[in-house]
């Protein structure tokens, strides 16, 4: 193959590949960018729909002004989400976070007159319906942080030979009741080859 004909089929094969890669993003040249949403399960709804009991253990996205954080002297915060002239017993919904929490959901004054969106399962709570903060990720789109049942880890560690639950079904206690019982053995079917 001679130099000229090496090199013209090169700048064909480069133009080739350039036609490739730019031909797609000419074709987006018309077309509007759209910012993401934050969060990408249903859509949000108002603290006053959050306030009626019925959604009352779902897990739902609420979407709120924060007029106020009021901080109690045990460590509670509450995001306020009522109106300054609503009187308090007419405000039926709140966001509230614990002091153990307080590493995990950061700074909450930052989010005072601001609009926010935030998932979690809502909960009656002393009247009034709400969501707790537990983790800063529920500010845009995420869970709640992860508790364990303290009832089923109660003296349970990994190092031991002790279940973690203690489950009745579990124990053999000589009635055929356990799980996996070494006594019940059944006949495998013979297979003929």
């Amino acid at each position: 193959m001679s130099t000229s004909r090496a090199r013209s089929f090169l700048l064909a094969a480069f133009l080739a590949a350039a036609l490739f890669v730019l031909a797609p993003a000419a074709r987006c040249v018309g077309a509007q960018q759209t910012a993401p949403t934050k969060h990408t399960g249903p859509a949000c709804i108002t603290a006053s729909e959050a306030a009626q009991p019925l959604k009352v253990n779902k897990d739902v996205c609420v979407s709120a002004h924060i007029y106020d954080v009021v901080e109690l002297a045990d460590g509670t915060r509450f995001l306020d989400v009522c109106p300054p002239d609503q009187p308090d017993d007419q405000c039926r919904f709140t966001f509230l976070s614990l002091r153990p929490d307080r590493d995990d959901v950061g700074d909450l004054r930052r989010y005072r007159n601001q609009n926010v969106e935030v998932r979690g399962i809502l909960r009656a709570t002393h009247g009034r319906m709400g969501i707790l903060i537990s983790h800063v990720r529920q500010f845009s789109g995420g869970p709640e942080k992860f508790r364990p049942n303290p009832k089923l880890l109660r003296d349970f560690s990994g190092q031991s030979d002790r279940m973690p639950v203690q489950d009745p079904n579990l124990v053999n206690s000589g009635h055929h009741r356990s799980f996996m019982n070494t006594a019940d053995k059944e006949a495998l079917p013979k297979q003929n080859h």
